[in-house]
């Protein structure tokens, strides 16, 4: 009589190498679409001009309108020791550079020495009114703690340097990336070589692209 013969060790190998070629197909696959998703679908990485704020009246407005122009952003204050100087100065710089390569933003905020007391409408005419400012004067905000605002919040972590006090100035590029910023001592007049940079680099990208 001949011996039984069994098929078991065949079969069992059979099993393993589908379900290695299986797991291997599935792995594969799934690097796939991950290399897709970090190709395809990158989270858009913000800048400054993303963002939207409100204006004096409440309304939102999107700071994708500044794009393409230099833009020096300001935390100012209505009853502060550097008021006058600042407020006289930041519109100076506007009539001599602006509007149309670049802009002085001014964000109302109350949370140094509350010397910003007002509504945002009273401050907005406050700075028309005694100053003759020609740049928009935005909805009051808060800078620091959880309820600082998202536009403002991106300037102080792009430049690691949160103010202090009244008239902290950030200066962003035409791309929306902050390139500088200025404490309230240090005078404006300093201030306007870097913009100036910044214009001629506007102008200069114009010409080349007509």
């Amino acid at each position: 009589m001949e011996p039984l013969t069994t098929t078991y060790p065949l079969k069992y190998s059979v099993t393993k190498a589908r379900i290695t070629v299986v797991f291997l197909s599935v792995f594969l696959c799934t690097t796939i679409l991950c290399l897709l998703q970090l190709r395809f679908f990158k989270p858009k990485i913000k800048d400054f001009y993303s963002f939207e704020v409100k204006d004096s009246r409440g309304r939102n407005i999107s700071l994708e309108k500044y794009r393409g122009k230099a833009t020096l952003v300001v935390n100012v204050a209505s009853y502060c020791q550097n008021t006058d100087k600042n407020y006289i100065a930041l519109q100076e710089l506007h009539r001599e550079f602006g509007p149309s390569h670049f802009t002085v933003l001014a964000f109302p905020c109350n949370q140094f020495g509350e010397s910003e007391p007002s509504s945002s409408q009273e401050i907005e005419s406050f700075a028309k009114g005694n100053y003759g400012v020609t740049f928009p004067v935005l909805h009051k905000i808060k800078i620091l703690g959880s309820e600082a605002d998202p536009a403002f919040k991106f300037l102080i972590d792009s430049s690691k340097k949160e103010p202090r006090w009244n008239f902290w100035k950030y200066l962003v590029n035409p791309e929306g990336k902050v390139v500088k910023f200025w404490r309230p001592e240090e005078p404006v007049q300093s201030i306007k070589p870097e913009v100036a940079a910044l214009i001629r680099q506007i102008i200069m990208k114009k010409r080349e692209d007509l």
